[in-house]
């Protein structure tokens, strides 16, 4: 099994590895991670440049300060991959507690060892482990050992890595809280049950209603995920009250069906078998389903990373309920399905071939001309390790260990813009909808190319280098304002 989980992550961070060598790693989230982390290693918990140029507590927006724990990390080894690289090894460690599932409930090592390897085969979680980097991926690990510390009868386990599960975003604490009620029902102890419900439906009401307004002064922006529905958990609520066709809509769009598809068919919907377990995949679901945004429902991304440990670990239970010789079967089925559409629809080409690329990772209009990496990499050598800069969102992913990082077209602070007419993405909510406030970032080559003609023409501006479509600017006036 560690043979396994080895293997799996070297693979995976090799993959990741290239792609940020090669610029396709985004600021958004990579970069402002990066900075989140940078910040708390240098006695500033948790502080980011906000899309709109504003310095800002990152709890203003999600509610994860497990990334304070990634600060030793940082300062042992600071560059952006080693927080790629704890993703992908915290994915590849929830193999161990699937497989401790599946010797308990399997009935063998062996089948143990395919409940491992079935998780690491699972498609969707090397595509998540690759959506670098994102704390709630994190919560992976974390949910499959509360779930084998609250089969285990280990309470005090299973509290630890739940409130570490918690600390990974704002909405998981309902998933824990749905672990509860799974716990009261299973093994009949309900006032544990409640009591571990209680807990984590508090945390989120708190993380929601008590921490982001304190941190940003005003309601969650990704409430505007939700306006089709109701714009807030109390609108979702009143919604599903007053009309509860319109929830029904939503939950029935092609998207969402196709996305409950993808997620079960490599698992051969065996957590159905397995179903107060399963059940607890279900708020985060509705989470996914319900909103506005294409990407949530969508297994490439990282907004799965709260389902996938439930759904896996409620397979393992699941196949427990079948026949003795038929638990070999399937897990030779599970093997199957996830390898197989692995290869299909998995990352694990890309080693060797760039042809396929992570679909939030890949160049905008194709992969970019020779010479253009160098050009990126020679006009990220020019920006003092301090320095304020505002960049394109490629680039930004290389250049946000630092106080100020600004993506264009906001500038501030910055002494230094660099700028990759390939990779139009501009600041989230620069020219877009409400929605797209929380998006990764516009695709737009209009705002880019009057924001060069703004700087070109700037008096407080001198381009300094400009190669292959990568032009990079230093202030040459301390007093010439955002152009």
């Amino acid at each position: 099994m560690l043979a396994g989980i080895a293997a799996w992550t070297a693979w995976l961070f090799a993959i990741v590895r290239t792609h940020h060598h090669e610029f396709r790693t985004q600021k958004f989230d990579l970069g402002n991670i990066t900075q989140a982390v940078w910040s708390t290693a240098q006695g500033r918990p948790l502080e980011v440049t906000h899309a709109s140029g504003e310095q800002l507590s990152r709890l203003a927006g999600h509610v994860d300060p497990v990334l304070v724990l990634l600060a030793p990390a940082w300062i042992v080894a600071p560059t952006p991959l080693t927080l790629a690289f704890v993703q992908i090894a915290a994915c590849a460690l929830g193999a161990i507690p699937v497989y401790c599932l599946g010797v308990k409930h399997l009935g063998s090592r062996a089948l143990g060892l395919a409940s491992g390897l079935v998780y690491l085969a699972y498609p969707w979680l090397a595509w998540v482990a690759l959506d670098v980097v994102h704390p709630v991926t994190l919560a992976i690990p974390l949910l499959l050992f509360a779930v084998w510390f609250l089969d285990e009868d280990r309470l005090v386990s299973f509290s630890i890595v739940a409130a570490l599960a918690s600390l990974c975003g704002e909405l998981v604490g309902v998933t824990v809280a749905a672990l509860g009620i799974w716990y009261a029902v299973a093994r009949r102890r309900a006032r544990a049950g409640l009591a571990i419900a209680a807990a984590g439906v508090g945390w989120t009401a708190f993380a929601l209603y008590v921490i982001v307004p304190r941190y940003s002064g005003e309601e969650s922006v990704f409430y505007g995920l939700y306006e089709t529905v109701g714009g807030s958990p109390q609108g979702v609520l009143w919604t599903a009250l007053t009309d509860p066709a319109t929830i029904l809509e939503q939950l029935a769009s092609h998207r969402n069906l196709s996305y409950i598809l993808a997620l079960s068919v490599p698992l051969a919907g065996l957590f159905l078998l397995a179903p107060a377990l399963a059940a607890a995949a279900v708020p985060q679901l509705l989470a996914n389903t319900l909103s506005d945004m294409p990407t949530t429902a969508d297994a490439y991304w990282h907004y799965t990373s709260v389902v996938i440990p439930i759904l896996v670990a409620a397979t393992v239970l699941g196949a427990a309920r079948l026949a003795t010789r038929a638990r070999l079967l399937a897990a030779g089925v599970l093997l199957g399905l996830c390898a197989g559409l692995s290869a299909i629809l998995g990352p694990w080409p890309q080693l060797w071939s760039t042809s396929r690329l992570v679909p939030h990772q890949a160049w905008y209009g194709g992969t970019p001309p020779a010479g253009h990496i160098d050009a990126l990499r020679a006009a990220v050598a020019l920006i003092p390790p301090d320095a304020p800069v505002s960049s394109t969102g490629k680039v930004g992913a290389h250049l946000s260990a630092r106080r100020y990082v600004y993506s264009v077209p906001v500038v501030r602070r910055a002494e230094w813009i660099v700028i990759d007419e390939r990779d139009p993405a501009v600041a989230p909510g620069v020219g877009a909808s409400a929605t797209a406030r929380v998006r990764r970032g516009v695709a737009d080559p209009a705002i880019i190319e009057r924001f060069l003609a703004r700087i070109d023409a700037s008096p407080g501006w001198k381009r300094v280098f400009s190669r292959s479509g990568v032009h990079v600017y230093r202030r040459t006036r301390v007093d010439v304002g955002q152009p």
